[in-house]
């Protein structure tokens, strides 16, 4: 698995570099297999944007971009929607292969 953390006009220091590294350590706890973490910060006009890459198996990769004025905040932003994105993915994959009550068989004592 490779993390690739890129800046573009921009300069990061080392506690918004931990502060990722975290939250990518974070997103690790879905379990989803994912083989790349990629995450690229560009300063804009008036706004810096955030775009959160991760390459999951078997399933499209998921995208998140956020822009915001405040370069920690948008890392922030970026973080709190990839955690729910990647929540929301782990539910799909483990859930759909419940079964109903329907489907269930009535074992007689």
């Amino acid at each position: 698995m490779s993390v690739n953390i890129r800046a573009k006009d921009i300069t990061l220091t080392d506690g918004l570099k931990a502060h990722i590294n975290t939250a990518i350590d974070s997103f690790r706890k879905y379990d989803l297999n994912a083989s790349s973490y990629n995450v690229n910060i560009v300063k804009e006009k008036n706004e810096v944007a955030v775009e959160f890459e991760i390459v999951v198996a078997h399933v499209p990769p998921v995208v998140i971009n956020q822009s915001d004025e405040n370069l920690d905040t948008a890392i922030d932003l970026a973080i709190e929607r990839t955690t729910k994105a990647l929540r929301r993915l782990h539910d799909k994959l483990t859930d759909h292969k419940n079964k109903s009550l329907k489907d269930l068989e009535v074992i007689d004592e």
